[in-house]
């Protein structure tokens, strides 16, 4: 195993799954207009729920993902509820919002350190586990697919900005929201 190849290869892999990690966080910016720093501490939440249930329970690993899914998407929603939403009602500064979501931060942290300690936990055991070889560099199976999804993810997320871009800013976009905001005034106005 050359080192060149290698250090290449896990920096893909590791800025591919950053980069999702990075989407997450503008999306919520993007909607909820302040820097959620809770966001982090929830997706693993996910994955920690996933080690629960696929290894301590001996769960499928395909169904704890799927649990891990819904449990941290729950675990945002009650959160949304009992801390921001009423922030937001009481019109609070970002600066509230931002230590509001440090509070939610370190109390996630905190949680699944009592729960899990503060030790790397693995799933070697419940994945079967291949590697191959790519110019001198060794990439396992699970490794690949994060890279593959998170590239497949960001091409989709990159078609959909350029739709957003097409209808925004070209005459066939106008047209079609055109004909979605009223298709009899259109078509006299298209034809």
């Amino acid at each position: 195993m050359e080192i060149l190849p290698q250090l290449i290869l896990n920096g893909l892999i590791a800025g591919a799954v950053y980069s999702l990690v990075a989407l997450g966080f503008n999306l919520i910016y993007g909607t909820a207009k302040f820097f959620d720093l809770g966001y982090g501490a929830l997706t693993a939440v996910g994955g920690y729920t996933v080690f629960y249930f696929s290894k301590t329970l001996g769960l499928n690993i395909y169904l704890s993902i799927i649990i891990g899914i819904l449990i941290a998407g729950l675990i945002g929603f009650i959160i949304e509820k009992l801390v921001y939403r009423k922030l937001r009602n009481k019109k609070a500064s970002n600066m509230v919002f931002m230590i509001a979501s440090l509070g939610v931060m370190t109390t996630l942290q905190a949680i699944i350190a009592i729960l899990f300690s503060s030790q790397f936990q693995t799933f070697s055991d419940k994945i079967e586990s291949r590697t191959f070889e790519i110019f001198g560099a060794v990439i396992t199976n699970v490794q690949a697919t994060m890279f593959v999804l998170s590239i497949t993810i960001m091409l989709v997320l990159a078609l959909m900005l350029v739709l957003a871009l097409i209808f925004k800013f070209t005459k066939f976009g106008k047209v079609v929201k055109a004909v979605s905001d009223d298709e009899e005034v259109s078509k006299i106005v298209i034809f």
